[in-house]
């Protein structure tokens, strides 16, 4: 069972979801609609274009991970914010933090809709 240590959580979000959205501010308006569920989500094989680690004689210190992308792809952020974000999640020993530096030869091929990668994309961590 997902949630093993958090099993009455699981059973009360199974039997009434929209107590989640009673702990937010600004809940979805058909919040009752929504339904739960626990997912395992199968990994699949992650081929970062470039990852710049740091001298392992100043300890921790922070990795960056660099994507070129000379094609259209629409689902670029989805893609690298998921590989850096597991590939920091599974060495987060030996980093302090993490960059993430995206080139592209023109601005016109970066993917259209970024609203939901906007705190990543206005960060300091993403260029």
């Amino acid at each position: 069972m997902p949630f093993r240590r958090d099993s009455i959580f699981y059973k009360l979000f199974q039997q009434s979801p929209t107590l989640l959205f009673e702990l937010l501010t600004n809940p979805p308006t058909n919040a009752d609609a929504y339904r739960f569920d626990s997912v395992a989500i199968k990994e699949p094989k992650f081929e970062i274009d470039g990852v710049f680690l740091p001298p392992e004689s100043e300890g921790a210190g922070v990795v960056y991970f660099c994507e070129v992308q000379f094609q259209k792809d629409e689902q670029l952020y989805e893609r690298v914010f998921a590989e850096t974000s597991l590939y920091f999640y599974r060495n987060r020993i030996r980093f302090s933090d993490w960059q993430a530096v995206i080139i592209y030869p023109s601005r016109s091929l970066e993917q259209r809709d970024i609203y939901p990668h906007r705190s990543l994309l206005n960060s300091e961590q993403v260029h």
